[in-house]
């Protein structure tokens, strides 16, 4: 079967923040005069609301009971710092209008709708997808089938045909096999380890040069 489209995830493979995502929460936090508040603890949260379509119930959720802190406005000023932090991996605007001359392109990010459109606006490279969803849209995250089956829907092909390509072992390379994709794992230092179910590993540092010569042997 030949390959016809390829999916990308956003976060840690094809953009990074440029300083550690806690010193981030911590600007955040501090911008709003809330307490501390740990990278472990959002993390968690954030899996339980993947579906929302902003972070207002992931701080509501971590908040101390009884600080005064305004869960929206820290929502707002961490998404502003997150955004902000972010830059692209090596070559990846290069990447995306190579490969779109032979393949259709997609995205699927997971995450609050409102997050994580203001991380996609920064970057003029995602106007090569042909579709982008974002998990706050949808009923369920990955790893979650359904999130893989909307984004295939919006472009047109079968799970056979496409490749999902992403770091996260559990939401990226096992939801996407089990959606009946091809899973490419983007690998880095101090990164998860790579998974034995993905068709192939790519080092994110070689992502532009590696990724369209493993394509061609999935």
């Amino acid at each position: 079967m030949t390959l016809s489209a390829v999916v990308f995830d956003f976060d840690y493979t094809l953009t990074v923040p440029d300083r550690p995502r806690q010193a981030v929460l911590d600007d955040a936090t501090e911008e709003v005069s809330a307490p501390d508040l740990s990278r472990e603890e959002y993390l968690e949260a954030h899996s339980r609301h993947l579906d929302s379509p902003d972070r207002v119930p992931i701080f509501a959720d971590i908040l101390p009971e009884g600080d005064d802190t305004d869960p929206e406005e820290l929502a707002a000023a961490y998404r502003e710092k997150v955004a902000d932090s972010l830059v692209s991996v090596d070559g990846v605007a290069g990447l995306l209008a190579d490969l779109r001359e032979e393949y259709a392109l997609g995205l699927l990010t997971n995450g609050p709708t409102d997050a994580q459109q203001s991380k996609l606006d920064r970057f003029d490279w995602v106007d090569n997808f042909d579709a982008v969803v974002i998990t706050g849209d949808l009923d369920a995250g990955k790893p979650d089938e359904r999130a893989f089956e909307a984004v295939l829907a919006d472009l047109g092909v079968e799970s056979e045909d496409a490749v999902y390509v992403g770091d996260d072992p559990e939401a990226d390379v096992e939801g996407a096999k089990n959606a009946g994709m091809y899973a490419v794992q983007v690998v880095f230092d101090d990164g998860p380890d790579p998974h034995p179910d993905a068709d192939a590993h790519v080092s994110r540092d070689a992502l532009a040069t590696e990724l369209p010569e493993v394509l061609k042997t999935l």
